[in-house]
């Protein structure tokens, strides 16, 4: 029954356009619903080492569409297992939660030098991609991205075909310091 479940949470983190990890097979199952919170917060929340979402409950509770006592439940189980941390007027998804997600805790980073003549150009196409941040950036390099380990290939493959981008340096984060 276990493997069955970890097996569908795979398939809807696949869905929800995340890559899963094999992290995944160590967490407790998680309910469709818990899911959708997770990713709401995800989505919504601002990105430190957690995912931080300023909401009150009533709010968040009509955007997936159940009751607030029913989130109150969920949030409760979600913060009980170490997914979310909360607070007064504020959500945070921990490491273990964007892990549940499959959204890697420990990210790559790639330097891109961009030849002046065509850097609005560039950052537009960056602009598109599926990157977590992106950041221009003054010194030797011009812009910053930072991208899910595992989707690093993918990015790197689309930043060969834009014109204007001269040099890519890639590095890769091996764990979390602090």
């Amino acid at each position: 029954m276990r493997v069955r479940f970890l097996s569908k949470f795979a398939t809807i983190c696949k869905g929800l356009g995340q890559q899963s990890t094999t992290k995944v097979t160590n967490l407790e199952p998680l309910t469709k619903r818990s899911i959708q919170l997770l990713k709401t917060l995800y989505e919504k929340g601002k990105s430190t080492n957690t995912y931080t979402l300023r909401v009150k409950q009533d709010e968040l509770s009509s955007q997936i569409g159940v009751s607030r006592q029913a989130l109150n439940v969920h949030l409760r189980k979600l913060k009980n297992r170490g997914y979310i941390r909360t607070g007064r007027g504020f959500i945070d998804v921990t490491e273990k939660g964007l892990s549940a997600l499959g959204v890697s805790t420990t990210p790559a980073f790639i330097l891109l030098k961009v030849s002046p003549i065509k850097r609005i150009q560039v950052y537009e196409q960056i602009h598109e991609l599926a990157v977590s941040r992106a950041f221009r950036i003054a010194g030797e390099v011009d812009a910053l991205l930072i991208v899910e380990r595992e989707n690093l290939d993918e990015i790197l493959k689309k930043l060969y075909s834009i014109d204007g981008i001269e040099d890519t340096r890639s590095y890769v984060t091996i764990e979390v310091i602090k």
